[in-house]
């Protein structure tokens, strides 16, 4: 299987699978993908490093396909993701899914030590997770690592 750049042809099955994995698809751009391709020409996985206003860049829309699970792939996107972009990166999970983000040195954030896109959002996650009962955890890793 080939990690490589997302390409405009690719930008259909991004979305498909963005709905799939229930994905904010909030920011999707395909020019900032990287994409596993297996031999077939199927996507099997994807992620971006989305840039905000403020400066911060999040790790985001990590997805597998249902098929390809288990095999590692979403590793490859985010190992690959952490190497292209070095320095703070930030992202938003649901809580259920942290502990996997903690395996490449994401830790939890504290509201004082968000920049100003996650300190917005947080509000938001908060009053949603009263709503759906489905709470998001905000991370960041460091150059190093560790959060």
């Amino acid at each position: 299987m080939i990690l490589r750049p997302a390409v405009a042809s690719d930008e259909i099955a991004i979305h498909r699978l963005i709905r799939e994995g229930r994905i904010n698809p909030m920011g999707v751009r395909w020019d900032r993908f990287v994409v596993v391709e297996p031999p077939d020409g199927e996507l099997a996985a994807i992620g971006q490093v989305k840039p905000h206003r403020d400066g911060s860049l999040e790790l985001a829309s990590v997805v597998t396909a249902p098929k390809y699970r288990g095999q590692g792939l979403a590793r490859r996107v985010i190992e690959h993701l952490i190497r292209a972009n070095p320095g703070v990166l930030y992202l938003m999970c649901r809580a259920d899914i942290g502990p996997m983000y903690e395996k490449f040195g994401f830790r939890d954030v504290s509201e004082a030590d968000l920049p100003k896109y996650f300190r917005r959002v947080s509000k938001l996650a908060g009053f949603a997770d009263r709503l759906v009962d489905v709470p998001l955890r905000i991370m960041r890793r460091d150059e190093w690592g560790n959060g």
